[in-house]
């Protein structure tokens, strides 16, 4: 006797049944729901407070940080001019932290139960749902995580000095990005660059979901071979 494929209800909490999808959860995710209200994902109320994060919640935390990691570079005997420039350089490093993670991890393919589940927390709901405005920024407890490794890379490749104003300067690449995303998203750019993310990005949501991995830019893109062959843009 054949079994039937399992079905997501999407009136009940969410999180819980994708990982039954099995083999058909990348074939799901990667079918967008138009939708600009998201569904439940956990019955509890608590753990579903968490998932859900205004946009400018995103910069409200992490510009303190900013300006305090680059104080601390000032106090350890950079120049405010070095410690520019070495922020400078946290930008230009996030720049290729922002595709590698996106290409790497939130696009890593999952058949499992448990793999399918984080697959969707991560980044699987941002494509099944890529209008629900609260769950489009990264919670700030998750980018603390994901901070961790981040912080360790750059102190031991780095001077004790510079790495804080590194950092810093990554970790405001990475509020330029979120924002940004929510922006391309939510926002209505009518011409220049704005709009040529606009289409780049809903282009890698609604067509080739294995190409276009940049937010904020398209550059490693062209370098790794990721770019979209086809004219980017959607209707």
């Amino acid at each position: 006797m054949v079994s039937k494929p399992f079905t997501v209800d999407l009136s009940k909490p969410i999180v819980f049944q994708v990982g039954h999808l099995g083999e058909a959860y990348q074939k799901w995710v990667h079918q967008p729901i138009g939708s600009k209200d998201g569904p439940r994902f956990f019955a509890n109320d608590f753990c579903e407070l968490l998932t859900r994060t205004k946009w400018w919640v995103i910069p409200l935390v992490w510009t303190p940080v900013i300006c305090w990691l680059a104080f601390v570079s000032i106090q350890r005997g950079l120049t405010p001019t070095e410690a520019a420039s070495a922020a400078v350089g946290g930008i230009f490093i996030w720049t290729l932290l922002e595709y590698c993670l996106h290409r790497f991890l939130f696009h890593v393919r999952t058949t499992s139960y448990w793999g399918n589940t984080l697959h969707y927390l991560l980044h699987g709901c941002h494509h099944k749902h890529p209008l629900d405005g609260l769950r489009l920024v990264f919670p700030p407890a998750a980018t603390s995580i994901l901070c961790l490794p981040v912080w360790t890379m750059f102190k031991a490749l780095s001077t004790p000095a510079t790495a804080p104003a590194l950092f810093g300067g990554a970790l405001l690449g990475y509020v330029m990005y979120d924002c940004t995303h929510y922006y391309l998203h939510h926002g209505k750019p009518s011409k220049g660059y704005g709009q040529f993310l606009k289409r780049y990005h809903l282009n890698h949501h609604f067509k080739t979901e294995n190409k276009g991995f940049g937010i904020t830019s398209s550059i490693w893109d062209h370098v790794f071979g990721t770019f979209p062959a086809t004219k980017v843009g959607v209707s």
